[in-house]
C-alpha cells in the first residue's frame, strides 16, 4: 500500500503544525554528499564532476512497478520507455506479447472500456471476504477437518483485524468534528490575534495563552508562519488540506479498504483471479487517475538532470517502464508477478516496487515471477515498508524469501533483490527515518527517503517521504551503475552497493521507539547507500557477462 499509515485525526492535524515549525530539509538534499556538503546524501552530484569523465554510457530501461507515471510531465521528457514493437493505437497486438497497445508499459488495474480501478481493499479484507462465507457461520471449529482448522484460524485473525480497524475508523471519522472545530477555531483566533500588524517574533512572545487552548494552538500556527515566511491564508490553505486528507483517509478505511463488499475488479476489470497466470486483462493507460506516487518515484530516478526545471534524478540515461499495478489499497499479488515479467521480458533490467502489504494472498506466483527475473539478470528494488516495524519478526510482503519447499528446507532468498530502509537529512541519532521498516537480516541498507522533492502530475512538484522514496533512490543509483558498467550483472550491483555503504558509527533511534540502537541492529550492512563509492568500486571490478539489451 501506498503512504504512510495514520494513527489518529490528532496526529494528521498536528503534523501541519509540526511541518511549518520544523527544520526544513536542505535543498536537493539526497543527491548531496556527507563529505562535500554535511548531509548524507546519495553523493550523486559529486560523481557527475568527479568520476564521470568522459566515460560513455548505455541506456537503461527501469519498471517502475507503481500507482501509474505521468509520461508526459515536463522533468520526464525523453525518459519514458517506448516499446519498438508496437504502433500506438491501432488496436491490435504488434509484437504478439499478449498485450493490446503497450506503448509504454501497462495498466493491470483498468478494464477494456478505459475505465480504472483506484480505490481498493487492503489485502486482509479480501482474505476476509473470502473466506467469510464457509466459515461465518462455524459455531464448532474442533469439527472442521486439519486443513479447514488451518484456514479457519486465517479467517478469524482476518476477520477480528478488519473489523476492529474499521470500527477505530468509523469513531475517528465521527469525533472529527471537534478536532476540525477546534484547529479552524485556532486559525480564526490567530487572524484576530495579528489583525492589521506585522507579524514579529516580538508579537507573537507577547502572546500569553493562559490556559486558553485556541489561543495556544494561534501562537504556534503564527510562530510557524514566521519561521516560514507564510502569510495566514497560506497557514489555512495547508490546514484545509490535512484536514480533508484526514477525513479522506478514514473515509476510505470505511468505504473501501476494510470493506469486505467493496470488489471494483470484478466490474471494471473483469479478469479470472482465480487464474492466477492470466495475462492481458488491463489496458495501456500507464498514468491512471491517481499517479502522484509513481510519478515522484519516477523522477527520483532519472528526471532530466541540468534541463534547469524542478530537480535532477540519479541516473540521466535511463529509460521509465511504466506498470500501473498499485491501488489506493493493496496491491494484487497476480498483478505484481504479471507486471514483474512484463518488466524482464520487454528489457527492463531494474525493477523499482514501492509498495508493500502485511498479509499474503499467493506469494508462489510472486515467488515464481521474482525467480524469473533473477534468472534473466534482473535487479530488482524493493521498500521495506513505513510501519516502523521490524521485517525479520513481523510480515512484509512482497520479499526476497521464496516458500518453503515442503516444509523442510529454510527458505532460499532472490539473489537479486534488494531492501530499501529509508533514511532522513537529520544528523546524529535522528539519521533513521521513524516511519521506516528496519531488520538486521531482512533490510540490506538505508537510502534518502524523507522529504524528497520531486516530479508529481501536471508537471508540477512536491516533498514526499517514505521508504518508497528510498528504494527509488537507490534503484537510480543501481541504474547509474548498470548504465556505465553495462558488463555487470544484477548480483554483482547489489554487492556493489551493499559493500560500498557508508558505515554508519554511533547510536540511533529505533524507528517508532526510544530505544537507541547501533545502525547494524537496522539493516544487514549497517549503512547508507553512496552513489560515489558504489561508482569508484564498480570501476574497479570486472563484470562477468552482458546485460541483455532492449532500450
Amino acid at each position: 500500500m501506498k503512504g504512510f499509515k495514520v494513527t489518529g485525526l490528532a496526529t494528521i492535524a498536528l503534523t501541519f503544525m509540526v511541518s511549518i515549525c520544523s527544520a526544513q530539509a536542505p535543498e536537493n538534499w539526497f543527491n548531496k554528499d556527507y563529505q562535500e556538503d554535511g548531509v548524507r546524501g546519495l553523493g550523486t552530484e559529486r560523481v557527475y564532476k568527479e568520476l564521470i569523465g568522459s566515460r560513455k554510457s548505455q541506456t537503461v530501461i527501469v519498471a517502475v512497478i507503481d500507482s501509474g507515471v505521468d509520461i508526459e510531465h515536463e522533468d520526464l521528457e525523453g525518459m519514458i520507455w517506448v516499446n519498438p514493437g508496437e504502433i500506438a493505437g491501432n488496436g491490435k497486438d504488434d509484437d504478439n506479447n499478449g498485450y493490446v497497445d503497450d506503448v509504454h508499459g501497462w495498466n493491470y488495474l483498468g478494464g477494456s472500456d478505459g475505465r480504472n480501478v483506484n480505490d481498493e481493499t487492503l489485502e486482509v479484507t479480501r482474505v476476509y471476504a473470502a473466506l467469510k462465507k464457509k466459515f461465518d457461520s462455524v459455531e464448532d471449529p474442533s469439527s472442521l477437518s486439519k486443513k479447514d482448522k488451518a484456514a479457519f484460524k486465517r479467517y478469524k485473525k482476518a476477520k477480528d483485524e478488519v473489523e476492529k480497524k474499521r470500527e477505530e475508523a468509523q469513531a475517528r471519522l465521527t469525533s472529527f468534528a471537534a478536532t476540525e472545530s477546534m484547529y479552524l477555531g485556532a486559525l480564526k483566533t490567530a487572524r484576530e490575534l495579528l489583525g492589521d500588524k506585522k507579524l514579529t517574533q516580538d508579537l507573537i512572545d507577547g502572546i500569553d495563552p493562559a490556559g486558553d487552548q485556541s489561543k495556544g494552538i494561534a501562537k504556534n500556527l503564527l510562530m510557524g508562519a514566521l519561521a516560514e515566511g507564510k502569510s495566514l491564508d497560506e497557514l489555512e490553505e495547508g490546514l484545509k488540506e490535512q484536514l480533508e486528507g484526514a477525513k479522506g483517509y478514514y473515509k476510505g478505511q470505511i468505504d473501501y479498504m476494510y470493506n469486505p463488499d467493496w470488489n471494483p475488479r470484478a466490474e471494471i476489470i473483469k479478469d479470472d483471479y482465480n487464474n492466477q497466470t492470466e495475462i492481458g486483462y488491463g489496458n495501456g493507460d500507464v498514468e491512471g487517475p491517481d499517479a502522484g506516487h509513481g510519478t515522484h518515484v519516477a523522477g527520483i530516478i532519472c528526471a532530466v538532470r541540468g534541463n534547469g526545471k524542478g530537480m535532477d534524478g540519479v541516473a540521466k540515461d535511463v529509460k521509465i517502464m511504466s506498470l500501473r499495478a498499485v491501488p489506493n489499497g493493496d496491491e494484487y499479488d497476480k498483478d505484481i508477478a504479471n507486471a514483474i515479467r512484463y518488466a524482464v521480458d520487454n528489457g527492463a533490467s531494474i525493477i523499482n516496487m514501492s509498495f508493500g502489504k502485511g498479509w499474503g494472498w499467493n506469494k508462489k506466483v510472486v515467488d515464481d515471477a521474482v525467480k524469473y527475473a533473477v534468472k534473466n539478470d534482473v535487479l530488482l528494488v524493493h521498500a521495506a515498508g513505513n510501519s516502523a516495524q521490524n521485517n525479520d519478526t513481523a510480515n512484509n510482503f512482497p520479499n526476497d524469501r521464496y516458500d518453503k519447499k515442503g516444509g523442510l528446507f529454510k527458505p532460499r532468498k532472490a539473489k537479486t533483490w534488494m531492501e530499501i530502509g529509508a533514511l532522513s537529512w537529520k544528523k546524529g541519532e535522528d539519521a533513521p527515518a521513524t516511519f521506516s521498516n528496519y531488520g538486521k537480516e531482512n533490510v540490506d541498507v538505508f537510502s534518502p527517503g524523507v522529504d524528497i522533492y520531486s516530479t508529481v502530475p501536471q508537471s508540477d512538484y512536491d516533498s514526499y517521504s517514505g521508504t518508497s522514496m528510498a528504494s527509488p533512490a537507490t534503484a537510480g543509483v543501481a541504474a547509474l551503475l548498470r548504465s556505465y558498467f553495462p558488463s555487470l550483472t544484477a548480483v554483482q550491483i547489489k554487492e556493489i552497493i551493499m559493500a560500498s555503504i557508508v558505515p554508519m558509527s554511533g547510536s540511533y533511534k529505533k524507528p517508532g521507539a526510544d530505544e537507541k540502537v547501533p545502525f547494524s541492529d537496522l539493516c544487514v550492512t549497517g549503512g547508507v547507500v553512496s552513489a560515489y563509492k558504489a561508482f569508484q568500486l564498480a570501476a574497479r571490478t570486472k563484470g562477468k557477462k552482458k546485460v541483455k539489451k532492449g532500450a
